[in-house]
Order: C-alpha cells, then sequence, then structure tokens
C-alpha cells in the first residue's frame, strides 16, 4: 500500500487527524533547521564570506581596519565546538575592556575561558610584551629631552601603572637631558623594591650619564612616599654628588597620578 492510499482512508474512515501530521511536519522541520544551524555553527569562521574573516580582512584592509575582537581572534587562531575565534575574542574583550588590562592578569583568570589552554594565553601574553617592548624601543631611540617629572611620568607609566609588584626603573640623561637608557633597578614584592644605590650609581657612570632621574610604582595606588623612600631619595642624592651624576628626581607612580620629589622640593 503506497502512502498515498494509506491516507485516503484514513481520511475515509475518520481517523485521519490533519492536526496532528501537521504538528508532526513542523517537529521534523525544526529538528532540520536546527541540525542545518549547528552544521554551519560548527564550521565557524572558515564558513563566512571571505572579506569578514579577520585574517582576510587584515591582509586585505591593514590591522587597522580590524576590531579589538578581530585582531584578538587572529592570535587565538581557532575557537572551540559551539564558539568561533571572534566569539570567544569577544568573550574576553568583554570581560576586561581594553588590552592594557590583559597584561598584568592572573593564569587562573584566563582558563576560566572555555578553550583557553597554556598555547593560547602564551600567544596574547607574548603579543602585549611585544607591544610594551615596542614603546620603550620609540622612547630609548627618540632620545628625548627631559625637562618635567611630567614628561617622564607620560613615559614610564602606561608601563608600571597596572604591575601587581614593586619595580625601580632609573632613567640616565645625558649633559643636554636627553635620555640614553631606561632600566629596571629592582624588583621587588607587592609593597617593597630594595634598589641599591652603588649599583644605580656604577650604571651611571658605565653609560656615561650626566644625570638620573630614579622612578617606582606603589601597586597599592597611594603614591605617598614611605619612610624609606625618603631614606632612599636622600642617600642616592648624596652618592651622586660624591660622584658628580645629578639626581634630578625620585618619581612615584600610582595609578593615573604620580608624586614628585623634586617638584615637592624634597630633593635636598
Amino acid at each position: 500500500m503506497n502512502s498515498a492510499t494509506f491516507y485516503l482512508r484514513q481520511f475515509d474512515s475518520g481517523k485521519y487527524d490533519m492536526k496532528k501530521d501537521i504538528a508532526v511536519d513542523s517537529e521534523r522541520f525544526q529538528k532540520g533547521k536546527t541540525m542545518v544551524t549547528e552544521k554551519n555553527k560548527s564550521k565557524g569562521i572558515k564558513s563566512w564570506p571571505e572579506d569578514d574573516r579577520p585574517r582576510e580582512k587584515l591582509l586585505k584592509k591593514g590591522a587597522g581596519a580590524l576590531s579589538n575582537s578581530e585582531l584578538l581572534a587572529i592570535l587565538l587562531r581557532t575557537g572551540v565546538k559551539g564558539n568561533s575565534a571572534i566569539d570567544l575574542a569577544r568573550q574576553i574583550i568583554d570581560k576586561y575592556g581594553t588590552f592594557r588590562n590583559m597584561i598584568h592578569t592572573d593564569m587562573r583568570e584566563w582558563k576560566e575561558f572555555k578553550g583557553m589552554g597554556p598555547a593560547k594565553i602564551a600567544q596574547i601574553q607574548a603579543a602585549l610584551e611585544i607591544g610594551r617592548r615596542f614603546r620603550d624601543v620609540e622612547v630609548r631611540s627618540s632620545k628625548q629631552k627631559i625637562a618635567s617629572a611630567n614628561e617622564v611620568v607620560s613615559i614610564i607609566m602606561p608601563q608600571m601603572r597596572d604591575l601587581k609588584t614593586e619595580v625601580f626603573k632609573v632613567v640616565y640623561l645625558n649633559s643636554n637631558n636627553r635620555i640614553i637608557d631606561i632600566s629596571d633597578a629592582a624588583t621587588g614584592t607587592v609593597n617593597h623594591a630594595m634598589p641599591i644605590v652603588r649599583e644605580i650609581i656604577h650604571a651611571a657612570l658605565q653609560k656615561f650619564a650626566a644625570a638620573i632621574i630614579c622612578v617606582h610604582n606603589h601597586p597599592s595606588a597611594n603614591i605617598a612616599p614611605s619612610p624609606e623612600d625618603k631614606k632612599f631619595t636622600q642617600e642616592l642624592s648624596a652618592a651622586g654628588k660624591l660622584m658628580d651624576i645629578k639626581v634630578l628626581d625620585h618619581i612615584i607612580i600610582g595609578d593615573g597620578n604620580y608624586f614628585s620629589f623634586a617638584d615637592e622640593g624634597m630633593m635636598g
């Protein structure tokens, strides 16, 4: 018996339920639609039009044409089942807001994102560090002339404001107050770094620096100098005078603000 004959007999006998048959057909249609959607979804970015794919878009239009999520998706390379690389990138951007906020994050935070293993985390952290170092190279190669604490802060604050531990840097200057080098003198704990005066002066002599400016951060964001900060500044200034190296300033970096010993008349 073919299906047409079956339906005619059902209809003649009064047993045919049109509403039920339509409901069954509707359910089959929805299942089919869902299967197609899931199939397309699993294809991820490769199923997108070529001009919409982040990597192809970058090559065609340049990196400046991409959103933060698209740039991040290129670093991630792949997503996970049900989520493309761009979906994962959007989740990360939604959480952190900016690339700056991603720099000094705990590894455990990244693992909250499904699909973020050590390889992907390492790729992102490496790219962020490249960006930070690029900024450092620009500053050094420009040999910028320093005339105020504010100029030093504009250079160094982006590197230091988000650090979770204290880091002590020294800006070495020539006789025209142009930057020779910026280097780390000490890395400490969450609330203390221990720079050594004689090592800072020795490094200044090796670099033929005529003057130095010391900078360190307070992760607590409280920029008030501690008794240790004041004592160190006095000792360094005295050593600088002895070796004919000017200690122009000691700057404490907070989150968007700073304290300058020179501006406050505390250099002795």
